[in-house]
């Protein structure tokens, strides 16, 4: 499997395209702000003649999903999330304006719910489902075990941790997520975040200052 992300938005939020050699792909917390960021995905896809299966979101905070309405329009395919998130999405319109951003983000009208237990597949890859609360009440994290490989969402950041001072948000329950949820796997396992640089299990195992007390 391949990653390809985009840094998009003013929160710097990362968009990730995956694919694999069968040439189809997701779109992972499409957050891009306005035709360029829309055009900038779109490029990659087409140069790569990938097919776009769905869209999958890890939580529904308006700089993970400013491109959400775009993503589908243009690719026709469900997206996926968590029931938890629903009143989180359903305020995202309002959410846009408070933080001075243009609104026209509307709730996906072809959508699905997933969560704890289950799995999402395309081509020939396979993600396994997390519910990771804390940051917000529906957050998923998604585990791909051949390449050990973590989207992490805004739960866990290069020595830090998710903001849990919005709707939503429990500092305890995100401590509790991260230590019963991603500090199981080993250390080799490489977090692909919401914002900011990838890292390891390992690396914030030991470096990480919210997870000293968990050693």
């Amino acid at each position: 499997m391949k990653i390809q992300l985009f840094e998009c938005n003013p929160f710097v939020e990362k968009t990730y395209v995956l694919y694999d050699e069968t040439g189809e792909a997701i779109i992972v917390d499409p957050g891009m702000y306005g035709a360029e960021e829309c055009a900038m995905v779109e490029r990659f896809i087409q140069q790569r003649g990938l097919q776009v299966r769905f869209i999958l979101l890890t939580h529904a905070h308006i700089d993970h999903i400013l491109g959400l309405s775009w993503s589908q329009k243009r690719y026709g395919v469900a997206v996926y999330y968590h029931p938890d998130e629903q009143s989180i999405m359903d305020t995202a319109d309002d959410m846009a304006v408070v933080f001075g951003l243009d609104g026209g983000v509307r709730p996906p009208e072809d959508y699905s719910y997933i969560g704890e237990g289950t799995s999402v597949a395309f081509g020939m890859t396979e993600l396994e489902v997390l519910h990771v609360p804390g940051h917000s009440p529906g957050h998923l994290c998604f585990l791909e075990r051949g390449d050990k490989m973590v989207l992490g969402g805004d739960v866990l950041f290069r020595e830090s941790i998710g903001r849990t001072d919005l709707p939503g948000g429990d500092y305890d329950t995100l401590l509790a997520s991260i230590q019963e949820k991603l500090l199981r796997l080993e250390d080799d396992w490489r977090v692909y975040p919401g914002h900011g640089p990838s890292t390891t299990i390992g690396h914030e195992r030991k470096h990480n200052p919210f997870l000293q007390q968990y050693q």
